[in-house]
């Protein structure tokens, strides 16, 4: 069976850290069977400089002919003066709307070999491991009415609209549980239902969907702010978060520093199983395009790298696979191999395309010491 995966490289550092994933897909389908082909196609700042749009129609047509996707990163200050409709973020908005990806898994995994890069101390993240599910199509961001107005008098007005329904909320709620259940269990729902009413109704409706359908979770509700405190005071608390798209977007970068670096951190966008059996699938890097060191191979290509593995294990089954790469991964850090962004002081660092190159040299090691046993 072949799998097809399409590459959206993207703007910025975006280039460099999906051709090195890339490498490790090869990789897979040489030695693992993966039997990927991958194809490539414009997103962002990128698209919109060669076509005018950010998202481009023939970029949505091979989306939806995709087993998986695979995103670098869209943005930087050149598209910053354009209008809020051709953006290179619209793009990416763009794409997880049409393709109805509503559940962004972001885990918040500290590596040992990692733990003093951290601003935190060692004893309050050593083996943090904790998964965000974030809403990804409601909120404000889709929200309508939204815009900017003059009133009469000459006044700005600027709004956005919070909107949810039972139906949307129910959905990443049993994502969350789901994930639970092949985890420690544990759920915890963060809102801000005590001054926002469409947060209430969040809290009711996860709440019944625990009640009725996953009794042996445990389920606790956070007030956002209360959570933000939470993830800097005790993170190890807790196991799978679940929030609405505002709230996750802002709690789950704050959780990507705990670990150390952006980027390290991968995530997934996640559909409903379509009739043929397909989840659609968007993974990509926490980081963004980071324009201050694009074309200097100096970015860290490892949560891309790891958003592969959430690739492996949650579009194609392959968990055996998702483990081998993140133990490479896992082993890479503990020889010591740094980027900058991971390095302490005095550490020596290496390139982006050799980060990229041990990591595929471990997996040799790793994939060599299965087969002899």
């Amino acid at each position: 069976m072949t799998r097809n995966i399409l590459l959206l490289p993207g703007d910025g550092i975006g280039t460099e850290v999906v051709a090195e994933a890339k490498k490790v897909i090869d990789w897979f389908s040489a030695h693992r069977g993966l039997n990927a082909k991958t194809d490539e196609a414009l997103l962002g700042g990128c698209a919109y400089d060669a076509t005018g749009t950010p998202f481009p129609k023939e970029t949505l047509e091979k989306a939806r002919k995709s087993d998986a996707i695979l995103l670098g990163a869209v943005g930087g200050p050149k598209w910053e003066s354009l209008d809020y409709s051709v953006r290179p973020e619209r793009g990416l908005l763009g794409i997880r709307k049409e393709l109805q990806l509503f559940a962004n898994l972001r885990p918040a995994l500290c590596f040992d070999a990692l733990a003093d890069s951290s601003t935190l101390k060692r004893e309050v993240i050593a083996g943090l491991d904790i998964m965000i599910v974030r809403e990804l199509t409601g909120d404000v961001y889709f929200g309508e009415p939204r815009g900017v107005e003059t009133l009469p008098d000459g006044t700005r007005k600027g709004y956005n609209t919070l909107v949810y329904t039972s139906p949307e909320v129910q959905r990443i709620a049993r994502v969350a549980f789901e994930l639970a259940r092949k985890r420690n269990g544990r759920v915890c729902s963060v809102d801000k239902a005590n001054v926002l009413e469409a947060t209430e109704m969040w809290r009711q409706e996860v709440q019944k969907i625990h009640d009725e359908e996953y009794p042996d979770t445990q389920l606790s509700h956070m007030y956002v702010d209360n959570a933000s405190m939470q993830l800097v005071r005790n993170p190890r608390q807790f196991d799978v978060m679940v929030t609405t798209n505002m709230f996750g977007d802002i709690l789950s970068d704050t959780a990507s520093m705990l670990t150390g670096s952006l980027g390290m951190l991968p995530s997934a966008s996640l559909g409903a199983k379509q009739a043929d059996g397909r989840i659609p699938s968007l993974y990509e890097p926490v980081h963004g395009s980071a324009p201050d060191i694009a074309g200097q191979n100096k970015a860290n290509p490892l949560a891309t790298i790891l958003s592969v593995a959430m690739m492996l294990r949650y579009s194609f089954d392959l968990g055996k696979d998702a483990d081998l790469l993140e133990a490479a991964v896992r082993n890479v850090l503990a020889k010591g191999i740094r980027t900058a962004d991971i390095a302490v002081k005095g550490e020596k660092t290496v390139t982006t395309s050799e980060m990229g190159a041990a990591v595929l040299k471990t997996l040799d090691e790793l994939n060599k010491n299965a087969k002899a046993a």
